[in-house]
């Protein structure tokens, strides 16, 4: 099954949909040489790929339709950045930078879910090769011409179903990996987040044990598109924003979220921008270590 719709007005599809790769091997996320993005992903109505080019987008599988009637979402024209306004010198120039940027909205909950939860107190790159390693093992082969390699992400039953030494093998702790499955006992009801308000859902996730602020914040801004939905926990970010905007070099949670208070509504739009400025705080510290527990 495949069906094709119109992109409509030009759209930077790297800027707009980049949060959702994660890492440049995502067997579900692919960036072609000629500019289009490639999703695979599991839909209510079942797996789907979906290409999106700035011409048009086409899909495949069971589920797309839904994917393509999403397809305004998810390229960020429900996203409202009329109201912004940039109180930085700094975020005012990223703004004229990148004018195309929207906040990517997918409704899927799990599929941010889950990688959010592999990416908590690892470095990316442990977390990146965690889930390429189990999407390529347990997920299933991307629907229709698909580039080789892309896969969509295991059911929850096939999540619940891996064995506790392929986490290990994988490189996931016993904590993430109960966490995993504990979401994904109550899925449904997970998914039932995309179509709340931020602040409903984010209290549905952080019912899960394992599940705080942080992963929170990750899953609203990918699956929900919300703009206001800054990430707190995070080992980079405040200094990013306190750096960017001040110059300081150390900063806390707090100082962060006192700094973002004038783009109350837009904190997280805010922060992507300063993010996409690159201005990042020289190195004080050792880089966090990677530990390979699969040899534990």
């Amino acid at each position: 099954m495949s069906g094709r719709f119109p992109v409509g007005s030009p759209t930077d599809l790297t800027l707009i949909l980049g949060p959702l790769r994660r890492g440049p091997g995502d067997p579900t996320c692919r960036i072609a040489p000629d500019g289009a993005v490639w999703r695979a992903s599991r839909t209510p109505e079942g797996p789907a790929t979906l290409r999106v080019a700035p011409s048009g987008a086409e899909a495949w599988g069971p589920g797309a339709d839904w994917m393509l009637g999403r397809l305004p979402a998810l390229l960020g024209e429900l996203d409202d950045p009329s109201t912004f306004v940039a109180h930085h010198r700094i975020v005012a120039e990223a703004a004229r930078r990148a004018p195309g940027l929207r906040l990517t909205r997918t409704g899927l909950v799990m599929e941010s879910l889950i990688p959010s939860v592999l990416e908590q107190k690892v470095t990316t790159d442990e977390a990146y090769r965690a889930w390429r390693l189990l999407v390529r093992k347990y997920g299933d082969e991307a629907p229709g011409p698909a580039p080789a390699g892309m896969f969509v992400m295991p059911t929850a039953r096939t999540w619940s179903l891996i064995p506790s030494w392929e986490w290990h093998k994988a490189g996931v702790d016993d904590k993430r990996a109960a966490t995993i499955l504990r979401a994904v006992r109550v899925a449904p009801r997970l998914e039932q987040a995309a179509s709340m308000t931020p602040e409903s859902a984010a209290a549905r996730l952080q019912l899960i044990p394992g599940i705080g602020p942080w992963t929170a914040a990750e899953v609203l801004q990918r699956a929900l598109g919300a703009p206001d939905a800054v990430t707190t926990g995070d080992l980079h970010l405040p200094n990013i924003i306190g750096y960017a905007l001040t110059g300081a070099h150390r900063t806390t949670d707090e100082e962060m979220l006192k700094l973002l208070s004038p783009y109350e509504g837009h904190r997280h739009r805010a922060a992507r921008l300063i993010l996409l400025t690159g201005r990042t705080p020289p190195r004080r510290h050792p880089k966090m270590p990677v530990a390979n527990i699969a040899i534990l």
